[in-house]
């Protein structure tokens, strides 16, 4: 068999063929007019967004009014726990204002009934201290209470040696108030009084007093 030689095969390029297609421009006056709706795109948004809102405003009502149902007992609740807490400070420093008082009252109280029971129980050892002393307390009388000059009482003393012999007189005088209570004390010596006779003698507070005072002779002794 003969053989044929190869066979070439040719290939074409074709180009495609480019449509150019007319794009109207602003500027080319032969081009249609274009309308774009934004006017009606921006006017259904917003009728839209109109909607939503009254929508969610009347969902949202009761919601609304719960919320400034809850501000106004929120703000009452505050304005009474303000008020609640003021009055409690004013309590408070009124309880302490009193309290304070009450401890000075007490204290000044104190202080004079210590005074007082040092002064009774110096004139009471003054008695004491008398050797060989008889009771004489029936032998003497106090006076009404006078106020001294300088703030001090003073009362007088009437002394009756009532014995056959002279004597020498030692006087405890205690100041009272109108309740009895002893405000003050002293011890009045009085010295040599004759048989039959009788003498006056002060006795006088050691501190100032006030108010309605009494005189009393708790105890005297002769010797």
């Amino acid at each position: 068999m003969d053989r044929q030689p190869p066979r070439r095969t040719t290939t074409r390029r074709t180009t495609p063929c480019r449509t150019t297609i007319h794009r109207p421009t602003a500027q080319d006056p032969a081009a249609p007019v274009v309308r774009r709706p934004r006017r009606a795109v921006a006017g259904v948004l917003v009728a839209a967004a109109v909607g939503a809102a009254a929508l969610a405003g009347c969902s949202s009502d009761s919601t609304a009014s719960s919320a400034v149902s809850s501000a106004a007992a929120a703000v009452q609740s505050g304005v009474a726990g303000a008020a609640s807490a003021a009055a409690s400070a004013v309590n408070s420093a009124a309880g302490g204002l009193s309290s304070a008082v009450n401890s000075a009252v007490a204290s000044a109280a104190g202080g004079l009934s210590s005074a007082a029971a040092s002064a009774e129980a110096a004139a009471s050892s003054a008695i004491a201290g008398v050797k060989g002393g008889l009771d004489a307390k029936g032998d003497v009388a106090a006076g009404a209470v006078t106020p001294a000059s300088d703030g001090k009482v003073e009362v007088p003393l009437t002394v009756s040696n009532h014995e056959q012999q002279s004597n020498r007189y030692v006087i405890q005088v205690n100041f009272t108030d109108e309740s009895g209570n002893v405000l003050d004390a002293t011890a009045v010596t009085v010295p040599d009084v004759a048989a039959g006779q009788s003498v006056q003698a002060t006795a006088r507070s050691n501190r100032d007093l006030s108010g309605t005072v009494k005189a009393v002779v708790a105890n005297a002794v002769r010797y």
